[in-house]
């Protein structure tokens, strides 16, 4: 392979860089109409009365909405697939505020000081109720945080919303029960993860305007272009083919897109006014009325033998989706269907619990997507399984872990696997020998070793779908014609490259337009670590469609059955007669000549595989603690992946080093933090701390790739999978330093230092 495999240079990167690309706020017409959100002060309250006359009058106020204003039908924001799993319970503006931060009110003026000026002007009456703000205390609370009677789902996901709960999950094989009653080591401890923010640098924000044709045109900075488009005519009640949905650059979104958390509000307002209109959330907005990572708790029992062959594995878990329940039930199974496999020695598994709604800013999609959680506590409670059996925990790895040709009754067979090298690598690197357990370093400092392996899945098997269409230009250059979304993580690169190998040209022979619903073939998004493998596979086969057209229409040029041309990229030729050739830019010319002989030559693909092969890491951290205070300081975090076929080195390194230093960030730094009244303490980056450059150290990334015969050129994915091993890695180095288990994220200083002075 030519391409394939190759560190390629990302092919806008150097413009990102230089600041040439247009994000959305650059295309939003001079003279849109500014929205604002009046917010709710109350955890949770019910509107009594709102009284908009005095702002409505203030000059350049173009129109202020309530919920008397907006359509009475509930929906989803959440980005999935139809039938979406996520239950219909919101509206566009409700009576009931669910959360500090919810809306009460969308003003759109024709600049951000009136529309502010206008927001302070509009007086409300509450009814203050009893929030739920301690997802522990949900389930059977006195106040029910959804009392409404039009709430709808699509699928029996368990919701017994009178109960608070949003969702129920059971994931199981084999007799929990009869093995660990057979099982004579026993661990069993509970795992707290917290919610953590997405912090991309370009914030949630969206552009809206009304087209010629009467048409609404959406321009957002998103991850799920034709999800949007559904959503909003959904919450809008107007059909999907008045809305068109146009995605330009878009600066990061981790998941945070996969929700349409703006779109609604200047849409609804282009609608009534007819007027463009544009919303930008500020940072504090990002942080407090958008979405962040489910928290969870989440209890384990190990059963094993005192060989260290794992028996059983129960994980119980309750899970926090804030005020709505956007991703609730997918977030909480995928906790488990993507952690209980990699321990194919266990005869029985199990993974069961609760999603419950309170009164805090909903929960969303976030890299990692629920297997983050899972792995901290499943990974945390093997770590002490071996230390209860005295075993290297690479070891006991090495007994149980699930490896290549093997079945598994939850994930099926699996094709593809080193993680077992994937372990032996990573040890090797980060000096497992010499450093497991520790070292110490002086009277008050040690330095210590931890790991933690993960799996996660490529796209969703089954649901997720993607398009293709490549076609030849009058130039004899080609537009690779695609609905997944580039969000900076390359894939317009990686996309193109495999196009390229199968065409056989050089990467500067294409064109990547941006993502128009109008335009470009159906993608159900970029999200799910789906875009390599499912969009990659569509992309093979469009450009092989495309190769075989472009030999049939050489046939008819040269007059020469098809089985003696010899494809060579840019030129097709006669075989044993090379001087008989034609080159992709006369066949150009030929398909757009006179003569009826006009024909648009284009490849297209479609992809939907029935299976979500999974990446694997092995992941080793080192740290040095400081006994008296607490103080962690990660000196190196090494990283071996299995994510099959490497199709770009340079970007897969570059996807695993930022994944790992957001998961770094989970593991000792981030938090969501609210007070008892419900407002969040944590919505700006001087209280919301995520690392920066000093606080990493030394990341080491390397590959030990498998061959995965259903992906592309042998590829699965690997956007996610980086994220999850930091966390409880970390936490187990932390342990082999000072003996201290800390079992509720972030691992600060305060908790190791208050673990230290409880066995002194």
């Amino acid at each position: 392979m030519k391409i394939i495999n190759q560190s390629i240079r990302k092919l806008d990167g150097m413009d990102v860089a230089t600041g040439k690309p247009l994000y959305t706020d650059d295309l939003v017409n001079a003279n849109a109409l500014v929205i604002k959100i009046l917010r709710s002060p109350h955890a949770f309250a019910k509107i009594k009365s709102i009284n908009i006359e005095k702002a409505e009058k203030l000059e350049g106020v173009e129109c202020i909405l309530t919920h008397k204003d907006v359509p009475n039908e509930r929906f989803t924001m959440a980005g999935q697939s139809y039938p979406e799993p996520s239950p219909y319970d919101r509206l566009i503006l409700d009576e009931y505020v669910r959360y500090v931060g919810d809306e009460v009110a969308i003003i759109a003026a024709i600049d951000e000081k009136t529309a502010i000026k206008a927001m302070k002007m509009i007086a409300v009456s509450y009814e203050v109720l009893e929030p739920v703000l301690n997802f522990e205390e949900a389930i059977g609370h006195t106040s029910i945080v959804h009392p409404e009677d039009n709430l709808q789902v699509n699928f029996d996901i368990g919701m017994k919303k009178e109960k608070n709960i949003t969702a129920t999950a059971l994931i199981e094989s084999g007799n929990v029960e009869k093995e660990l009653g057979k099982s004579p080591v026993i661990v069993e401890e509970t795992y707290y993860t917290q919610a953590q923010a997405h912090a991309m640098m370009e914030t949630q924000r969206a552009f809206t305007y009304m087209d010629s044709n009467g048409r609404l045109t959406i321009v957002s900075s998103t991850q799920i272009p034709f999800h949007v488009r559904r959503i909003v005519a959904r919450a809008l009640q107007v059909p999907k083919s008045k809305i068109r949905v146009v995605k330009p650059k878009i600066g990061g979104g981790f998941g945070g897109k996969q929700t349409a958390s703006v779109e609604v509000f200047p849409a609804i307002v282009t609608l009534k006014t007819g007027k463009p209109a544009k919303i930008i959330y500020d940072r504090k907005e990002s942080l407090n009325c958008t979405t962040s990572r489910h928290a969870m708790r989440i209890t384990v029992k190990i059963g094993a033998d005192h060989e260290g062959n794992i028996q059983a594995i129960d994980m119980k878990g309750l899970s926090d989706t804030g005020a709505y329940g956007e991703h609730a039930s997918t977030v909480f199974s995928v906790a488990g269907y993507k952690t209980l496999p990699l321990y194919n020695s266990a005869k029985a598994v199990r993974f069961s619990g609760n999603v419950v709604y309170t009164n805090k800013m909903p929960a969303g999609a976030l890299r990692g997507y629920g297997v983050t959680q899972g792995i901290f506590a499943l990974e945390s409670a093997a770590n002490q399984l071996a230390d209860k059996l005295n075993m290297d925990p690479t070891e006991l790895r090495a007994k149980n872990i699930i490896k290549e040709g093997e079945t598994n009754p939850i994930s099926g067979t699996l094709d593809s696997c080193t993680l077992d090298r994937c372990i032996e690598k990573g040890k090797q690197l980060i000096g497992w020998q010499e450093k497991y357990p520790r070292k110490i370093i002086s009277d008050t400092k040690v330095r210590s070793v931890g790991m933690a392996i993960t799996m996660q899945g490529s796209g969703i098997a089954a649901i997720d779908v993607a398009n293709v269409t490549i076609k030849l230009n009058d130039d004899g250059l080609y537009s690779l014609l695609i609905g997944a979304t580039e969000m900076g993580m390359g894939c317009d690169t990686v996309l193109t490259q495999m196009a390229a190998e199968i065409l056989e040209t050089t990467m500067d022979k294409f064109v990547v337009p941006g993502v128009d619903t109008d335009s470009s073939p159906y993608d159900t998004g970029s999200y799910a670590s789906s875009t390599t493998y499912v969009t990659g596979n569509a992309t093979i086969k469009a450009a092989e469609d495309l190769k075989l057209k472009l030999l049939k229409k050489a046939s008819e040029m040269l007059g020469i059955s098809l089985e003696k041309l010899d494809f060579q990229g840019d030129t097709i030729k006669v075989l044993n007669h090379e001087e008989k050739v034609v080159s992709l830019s006369q066949i150009a010319e030929y398909v757009s000549a006179g003569e009826g002989k006009q024909e648009q030559l284009m490849g297209t693909g479609t992809f939907g595989g029935d299976k979500s092969p999974p990446p694997f890491i092995a992941g080793f951290a080192e740290v040095e603690v400081d006994k008296e205070t607490g103080k962690i300081d990660l000196i190196d975090y090494v990283a071996v992946i299995d994510c099959g076929t490497v199709i770009n080195p340079k970007l897969a390194r570059i996807q695993a080093e930022g994944g790992l230093v957001q998961g770094i960030g989970m593991a000792m730094y981030e938090d969501v933090i609210y007070n008892q009244r419900g407002q969040m303490m944590t919505n700006t980056f001087m209280q919301y701390k995520i690392p920066c450059r000093k606080d990493i150290n030394k990341i080491t990334v390397d590959f030990e790739s498998s061959y995965e015969p259903s992906g592309p050129f042998g590829a699965k994915s690997i956007g996610e999978v980086v994220i999850n091993t930091p966390p409880p890695a970390i936490a187990h180095a932390v342990y082999n330093a000072v003996g201290v288990h800390v079992r509720s994220l972030p691992i600060t200083p305060e908790k190791v230092l208050k673990g230290i002075w409880k066995f002194q």
